[in-house]
């Protein structure tokens, strides 16, 4: 019987409504709703926060990590010394670090967080959150968030955020801010690479490029350039 039913459902399948130029106009107008949104809502949450900085990098790492344990003091030292906001990704690793040392210090850490198949994991230290769905307009807000950068240890996510960000800078897309590579012993490699490859033998970008970041393992470094950082508009 049951058999039947499925052989005379084949013979005669349901009609399939056929996708009209109106339909895919609708579609793409509410997915357009929806970016508008992320993009007001983004901007709007980090007016509140007028002074950020922005960390960068590994969600693998846990807490007994070097660079776990030093984005964690840095954010700390962010937070007591000048009253920043620490804005990240909402998640662990590196993420997780900037805002326990925010939270150490009790200030404000901000989470732009994301929506994924597999549920992201916030970290417990974010005192403020704005959930994204759109990766591109998390990564936007993120480009427009803060008075400086910090990029530590991490992968391809990381790499990727900070050549977007340097490009846009390089470009004058965006106003120039510090972008600061904390931990000499893994940026030094990647230094090497953009001096002796892009700038020396192939000429790919100009010397003077090579200039819109630092590196360092130094807080009080660190500190003086945020320090000397101007409120982005």
């Amino acid at each position: 019987m049951e058999q039947n039913i499925h052989q005379e459902a084949a013979k005669n399948p349901k009609p399939t409504k056929t996708i009209t130029k109106e339909d895919i106009r609708e579609e793409a107008n509410k997915q357009l709703s929806r970016i508008n949104h992320e993009f007001v809502h983004g901007i709007d949450f980090l007016k509140t926060f007028p002074r950020s900085v922005s960390f960068f990098g590994s969600s693998r790492l846990d807490e007994n990590h070097p660079a776990y344990k030093q984005a964690r003091n840095i954010g700390a030292k962010i937070v007591k010394e000048l009253g920043y906001a620490i804005v990240t990704g909402g998640g662990p690793g590196i993420m997780e670090a900037g805002s326990r040392g925010a939270h150490d210090a009790n200030g404000r850490s901000l989470g732009l967080t994301i929506q994924l198949p597999m549920e992201q994991q916030n970290n417990p230290y974010l005192t403020d959150s704005l959930d994204f769905y759109y990766f591109f307009s998390r990564k936007l807000i993120l480009s427009f968030s803060a008075e400086a950068y910090l990029f530590f240890t991490g992968g391809y996510g990381t790499m990727d955020e900070f050549f977007e960000i340097i490009t846009l800078i390089q470009t004058k897309k965006i106003e120039r801010v510090p972008i600061i590579l904390v931990g000499k012993k893994f940026w030094k490699p990647v230094d090497k690479l953009i001096r002796k490859s892009l700038c020396n033998k192939y000429k790919t970008i100009e010397p003077e490029d090579i200039n819109l970041y630092t590196i360092t393992d130094d807080e009080e470094e660190i500190i003086k350039i945020l320090r000397s950082a101007p409120t982005r508009q």
